[in-house]
């Protein structure tokens, strides 16, 4: 596969566009010097639009679009319970978590917990945080994405690298969230515009008809030639049921998952800190929650039609770039541009998070008097350097995996449940204590990995090593759960502390969020009801 010219000239054009665009909406009235709230948090401005695709734009990406599509492709539709329980999760974010952390005007998660509890958590957290996102987030896209470029453009897979790595870069780091959030409702646009295409085609090609009935022909077929593909509830035989646990995607692990990625991760919730008030975040939320239940359409089924089109692939990860061999020429540019802006804009959102947790929780904890000037520089210092670490190590992590979006699970999931339990705890129970919040993060770590390795004398208590990692996530959480509460109430209470405000938290939502809500629940009750 090989851009043709058009192609090549669709891609240039994105380029140069969002690049402008990035550089028109950084721009700062007539002797105004952007501080830092400007550059990590878009001058507190952002209105619902962008917060609401911005938050797909971040979470949307390579292991999104490719990774997904792979466990489309090996798995089913199963893996859709990410998106869908996705949309209830952002609901809940909205409702509960919102308006505490808006009334407080967090900065950073890291710095919620530095107020909540004391400066030893915030600085545990934030060093977590960064290697995650460093590591896992920023690698996994680079790696996912110059896989893509790879194939469709036939680069090697190192100059890909440093190609969407040098125009993140640009893209990303002089503006701050403010050229990624505003940019991003381009960047969401390309996607859905994408990912309808190659849909499009890919059912097209299965049925042999053309036009929209030939479309629902070809999912018709689909459906009937992979029934097995077709269930979102996994039974216990099925040979990927330790990546989805049956009922454990509605009730169990997956929870503890979602609510720690919507609720508590920085460059998620980073946009709906910035917004205007709480009425203008709910209301982005509502159009995230919206949006996460089209995106199993565009990721999913996809993977699911390659095993029709392409039966004996090596890898799983091979099925979206796969398709995109399907397309003509323009239609080819266009897809292979909505992947682009996916992986540049969740990478932008991934660079401004690195460095905002890294100048406000790290260095401005360090330097306390440091100028606002030298916050933006150390911020944009760190999202280069970030970059360039990502760029060395993202083939040596991620390269032999299958299923990339699996592996960052299955490796978030040793740190989520304590996560969880540290934030819910410090919110809602004022008795909850800095050792309580300790206990929960080493505690969650530790037991994760107990019940991760198949150790001969941890199997003689119960084959704990093959519990499907989702439960895992699920049970780690409620023993770290009581580990807090029990470390909490053993402590003497202390003279309150916290610089957190929970009290009088006012929790309604409009009547535009409550209408919206019944809708996105009854999609999903409909959904499930059809396919489980």
């Amino acid at each position: 596969m090989h851009l043709a010219p058009l192609d090549i000239i669709v891609v240039i054009l994105y380029a140069v566009f969002i690049l402008v665009l990035a550089q028109l909406v950084s721009r700062e009235k007539a002797g105004h010097t952007k501080d830092s709230q400007d550059y990590f948090l878009a001058s507190r401005a952002l209105p619902w639009w962008a917060i609401g695709t911005s938050l797909i734009a971040a979470n949307i990406s390579a292991e999104q679009i490719i990774g997904m599509s792979g466990s489309g492709y090996a798995i089913g539709l199963g893996i859709a319970s990410y998106e869908w329980m996705s949309a209830l999760t952002l609901l809940i974010v909205g409702k509960y978590f919102l308006p505490i952390f808006l009334k407080n005007r967090i900065y950073t998660m890291p710095e919620f917990l530095k107020r909540r509890y004391g400066k030893n958590i915030q600085l545990v957290m934030a060093i977590f945080w960064l290697v995650l996102y460093v590591f896992v987030n920023l690698t996994s896209i680079l790696w996912l994405g110059a896989t893509a470029v790879h194939t469709v453009t036939g680069l090697t897979l190192e100059t890909s690298l440093i190609v969407l790595g040098l125009f993140a870069g640009n893209y990303a780091l002089y503006g701050g969230l403010k050229a990624v959030a505003l940019t991003d409702v381009v960047q969401v646009l390309m996607l859905v515009l994408g990912g309808l295409v190659i849909v499009y085609i890919a059912l097209e090609n299965i049925s042999g008809g053309t036009g929209l009935t030939g479309v629902i022909a070809g999912f018709h077929a689909l459906v009937v030639r992979e029934p097995s593909h077709f269930h979102m509830i996994l039974k216990p035989d099925n040979p990927f049921y330790k990546d989805l646990p049956g009922i454990s995607v509605i009730v169990g692990g997956m929870w503890i998952m979602n609510i720690s990625y919507w609720g508590f991760n920085q460059y998620i919730i980073q946009r709906a800190l910035a917004a205007k008030s709480v009425r203008e975040a709910q209301k982005g939320v509502v159009l995230a929650a919206f949006l996460k239940l089209l995106i199993p359409v565009l990721v999913v089924v996809p993977g699911i039609a390659a095993v029709v089109l392409s039966p004996h692939l090596s890898r799983p990860d091979e099925a979206y770039p796969q398709l995109m061999t399907l397309l003509p020429s323009g239609l080819l540019g266009l897809v292979f541009v909505a992947l682009i802006a996916a992986i540049i804009a969740s990478m932008g959102s991934k660079i401004n998070s690195i460095a905002t947790i890294f100048t406000i929780d790290v260095f401005k904890a360090v330097n306390k008097n440091a100028s606002e000037r030298t916050l933006v520089i150390i911020g944009r210092l760190t999202g280069i350097t970030a970059l360039g670490i990502a760029m060395i190590t993202a083939r040596p992590l991620l390269g032999s995996f299958d299923q990339a979006f699996q592996y960052i699970q299955d490796f978030t999931g040793f740190f989520t449940p304590g996560i969880v339990v540290i934030f819910l705890l410090g919110m809602f129970w004022k008795r909850a204590t800095e050792a309580s919040a300790l206990t929960a993060a080493i505690g969650s770590v530790g037991l994760s990995y107990v019940f991760y390795n198949k150790w001969p004398y941890i199997s003689a208590f119960g084959a704990l090593g093959r519990i499907p990692f989702m439960n895992r996530v699920g049970y780690v959480f409620l023993i770290c759960l009581v580990l807090a509460i029990g470390v909490s109430l053993l402590e003497k209470p202390k003279t309150e502390t916290s610089t957190i405000d929970v009290s009088n938290i006012d929790y309604s939502t409009s009547k535009t969020f409550n209408v919206a809500s019944l809708l996105i629940i009854s999609i999903l009750i409909a959904l499930y009801a059809t396919w489980w």
